[in-house]
């Protein structure tokens, strides 16, 4: 997994900046209550898109939680006094203190079952009834815009998606969430190019490839091979599905 605290210094140039930043916190706000209350944001990161939120809703009292202290000390700079550092895992708030509990970019990281169990159940505790959890489903699968890089890297090892569609529902629904729509957005600016993929291979992003593993040099030369090297191909399109508590 990367260093998510040494991440923070490139985290928002990398990964689209304020335009993915807007397109993920207006499909956010098609899927939460328009009304006063108070919202978490899980896993916030840098705050680009808890800002948006924040600035959005103005009844919102919102809340940013990070586990990484240089997502943290970014993100209280966009949100001054509204920022914790957290393990998800165990929130530190009293159940049924939020009306909206979102995670943007977080389930796909929990590769232990258990942590994803612990983490939607933290979701679901500290929601009200009524409340509205919304996450990202089947990030990596995203990717898959059916690009000649895909096609390159078609027999490399794939981890089972932790944040799967139908496994992060049946979680919610052990914990009483149940299905509250869906939207999507565009990962704008996250199109890949085969030099940036082979980048991401050396910096581990693909974690079935770990470093020293032969394989990588193939995967590397295949997209190596590529024409266009620095052209991106089509942006991902991000999934969003919310559940709500009764």
């Amino acid at each position: 997994m990367l260093d998510y605290d040494k991440e923070a210094r490139v985290y928002d140039a990398s990964r689209g900046g304020e335009a993915r930043a807007e397109a993920a916190a207006s499909a956010v706000l098609d899927l939460i209550p328009d009304r006063p209350g108070r919202l978490l944001d899980l896993a916030c990161g840098t705050g680009i898109v808890t800002r948006r939120l924040a600035a959005a809703r103005p009844a919102l009292r919102v809340t940013g939680a990070d586990l990484a202290p240089g997502m943290i000390r970014r993100a209280a700079v966009r949100l001054p006094g509204a920022v914790v550092r957290a393990d998800s895992r165990r929130l530190p708030f009293p159940a049924a203190t939020f009306d909206s509990v979102i995670s943007i970019w977080l389930l796909h990281l929990l590769t232990d079952p258990d942590d994803l169990r612990a983490v939607i159940a933290e979701c679901a505790r500290v929601l009200r009834p009524g409340g509205v959890y919304v996450t990202t489903v089947d990030k990596a699968a995203a990717h898959d815009v059916g690009s000649d890089i895909e096609a390159a890297l078609a027999d490399r090892p794939i981890r089972p998606a932790a944040d799967a569609a139908a496994l992060v529902a049946a979680h919610a629904a052990r914990h009483g969430l149940g299905p509250a729509g869906h939207s999507a957005f565009r990962g704008v600016g996250q199109g890949r190019s085969p030099r940036s993929t082979i980048d991401d291979l050396h910096r581990g992003w693909f974690s079935q490839l770990p470093p020293g593993d032969p394989r990588r040099e193939t995967f590397s030369a295949r997209l190596a091979a590529l024409p266009d090297q620095d052209r991106p191909r089509a942006d991902p399109t991000f999934t969003l599905h919310a559940f709500r508590k009764p």
